[in-house]
């Protein structure tokens, strides 16, 4: 579900010689204040979260005040990613179902974590479905997105004409989901992602060569190329490295490429990925296109001077 950072200029230079007083100004008593406020807010987190049932928590986003219900939906949908929660609570399903439902109109926080708690129940309850397809009517463009990432989810291939037209949406964000979900939904014709690949947005036509490349159609190489190339997607790719990422978003664009060729099976691609094993910036970019190329070598590929290290 596509199911979704802002840098501060660096301060201007000074004197080394008062280097020592503004480390501690600066740098030791914010980091100080900053370790405190983390102390206070994870124990006030624990007290809050620790050892309350989900039922507690729907509780609150049924009953809950403004800014206590949202936070009680995520933490909703962020307990149901363990699919044992579902199992020790076998009318929880239902009951979070019944909420979407009547959140509709509501807080948009609230309708964006219940869609993806539902996207989570491993056995959905009767009328899940139908519940989630009136969401894709919202007004709030991240809520069709966890909307559609739910639906998606859930397997059910019934709903493939409803996201399929969810890609005449203006919002970018709606079109990537689409595209995502409709690659691993039964695609029917294809015809939603052949016309994405020629979307006025990157993503979008990369999320679309992807979802194609995953049913065994390369009607997208071509844009898988333009993924594997680290020159162009410099230019384009805008996202910002978060703290906690393994990969940067060039690097993880190229690994998703490659991840697409290997499933594909493109030996059209091979002298590209060749290349990016042996010169890639990127550790991880190198070692993903050495595992694509031990994927493309039994498909019949012949030696050649590309394929040979220099």
């Amino acid at each position: 579900m596509s199911k979704l950072v802002e840098r501060e200029s660096a301060p201007d230079r000074l004197p080394l010689t008062k280097a020592p007083a503004l480390a501690v100004q600066f740098f030791l008593i914010p980091l100080a204040v900053i370790g405190m406020v983390v102390l206070v807010y994870g124990g006030f987190r624990m007290l809050l979260t620790n050892e309350r049932t989900p039922e507690e928590f729907l509780q609150d986003v049924q009953t809950g005040g403004r800014e206590r219900r949202w936070p009680a939906a995520y933490e909703l949908s962020r307990m149901l990613a363990d699919p044992d929660v579902e199992s020790r609570h076998p009318m929880l399903g239902s009951a979070i179902v019944q909420a979407f439902s009547d959140s509709e109109g509501d807080d948009p926080r609230v309708r964006r974590y219940l869609a993806l708690a539902v996207g989570r129940l491993t056995n959905p309850p009767t009328g899940t479905v139908p519940a989630l397809l009136g969401g894709l009517n919202d007004s709030d463009t991240d809520t069709k997105i966890s909307v559609i990432w739910a639906l998606a989810s859930l397997g059910d291939p019934s709903v493939k004409n409803d996201i399929e037209e969810m890609y005449d949406s203006e919002d970018a964000g709606v079109r990537k989901m689409t595209v995502h979900a409709l690659g691993s939904l039964d695609f029917g014709d294809g015809t939603v992602l052949r016309t994405a690949l020629e979307d006025p947005m990157a993503d979008v036509q990369w999320n679309a060569a992807v979802a194609l490349a995953r049913h065994g159609q390369h009607d997208g190489t071509k844009v898988l190329g333009r993924m594997l190339d680290r020159e162009y997607l410099e230019r384009t790719v805008t996202r910002v490295q978060t703290r906690d990422a393994a990969l940067d978003p060039v690097s993880e664009v190229m690994v998703t490429g490659l991840q697409a060729v290997a499933a594909l099976q493109s030996v059209e691609l091979a002298e590209q990925v060749t290349a990016l094993s042996q010169n890639d910036v990127s550790l991880s970019v190198r070692e993903a296109a050495m595992r694509t190329l031990a994927l493309l070598e039994p498909s019949g590929i012949e030696p050649s001077a590309a394929m040979r290290h220099p």
